[in-house]
């Protein structure tokens, strides 16, 4: 594992994903010789063969990180080809060229390939069945991932916030300050997920012979108002937050009521432990903070 590749380095969790790698590569890193390259559009398109080749010929890398995605998820819905080159050929594609590269591909996957009916969390070899489109091409990714033959890796992660992109987080602290009531759904549950956590998740992960699905999400749950009335008082604020169900908040693709995560196998796998997500939310908020971002 002496050389990274990090496909999507400019995305909300290729950045974390980064800033950790060239922690650890650094003069003082944990790991002596260890070399990181990120790279995204227009240096390399994962739906053409030709770019991945290139990519992987010109840097070699023992270990690729794929970030890149369509995320989308309404837009998903009239913009499926594209969804599909992206999540779901994509993949594919870098997977096969990982496979004659004879590097290890670490896949980032989606909550969104469950339909949310099971009452509890998801375990990696429970069924799938996605809702929408975006769901279904991430899930088509996973497939082709998985077929490719090479030495892989999915990670399956969800409702993500971070600095270096659009979130809820940041989108309701922003709306509490200028709107005088919030109406949030709280009938959607899942695991709010820090990028920076994941990225030392997936850190953990790099260093275990871990293959086939590993899920990783910050631990515990909530539903979508819960969470905002959590990010509404840890700023300080004292906007109301209203709960209303998903029927009176029509959005273009389905959403599955509970898409939490189980994450035994990253424990064993790996010991790692996500924050419980109320503690990794204050620390993302206090950051902010102190760093003068986002409202």
């Amino acid at each position: 594992m002496k050389r990274i590749l990090v496909v999507g380095d400019r995305g909300m969790l290729g950045t974390d994903l980064m800033e950790l790698l060239a922690s650890k590569a650094g003069p003082s890193g944990e790991t002596p010789g260890l070399k990181v390259r990120g790279i995204d559009l227009p240096e390399i398109d994962i739906t053409h063969r030709a770019s991945i080749n290139r990519a992987l010929r010109e840097f070699r890398p023992r270990v690729v990180v794929n970030c890149a995605a369509y995320t989308r998820v309404d837009d998903a819905e009239k913009n499926l080809d594209l969804a599909m080159q992206v999540n779901g050929i994509g993949p594919g594609l870098l997977a096969a060229g990982c496979a004659v590269a004879r590097a290890r591909l670490v896949h980032l996957s989606t909550d969104f390939v469950f339909d949310g009916a099971k009452p509890s969390p998801y375990e990696e070899d429970d069924p799938t069945g996605p809702l929408s489109a975006y769901g279904a091409t991430k899930l088509e990714g996973e497939r082709r991932v998985a077929g490719a033959g090479g030495d892989w890796l999915i990670v399956r992660t969800a409702w993500l916030y971070g600095e270096h992109g659009k979130n809820f987080v940041t989108t309701i602290r922003e709306l509490a300050r200028t709107k005088p009531e919030l109406t949030v759904v709280n009938d959607q549950r899942g695991c709010p997920t820090w990028t920076r956590d994941l990225a030392r998740a997936l850190w953990a992960l790099m260093n275990t012979d871990a293959h086939g699905i590993v899920h990783a999400v910050g631990r515990g749950t909530c539903t979508w108002y819960e969470f905002a009335c959590e990010i509404v008082k840890l700023s300080a604020l004292s906007t109301p937050v209203r709960p209303v169900p998903s029927a009176e908040f029509k959005r273009p693709a389905r959403r599955p009521a509970n898409s939490a995560l189980d994450t035994s196998r990253l424990k064993g796998l790996t010991g790692f432990e996500f924050p419980l997500w109320q503690d990794s939310l204050a620390a993302f908020l206090a950051e902010l903070d102190a760093a003068g971002g986002p409202i």
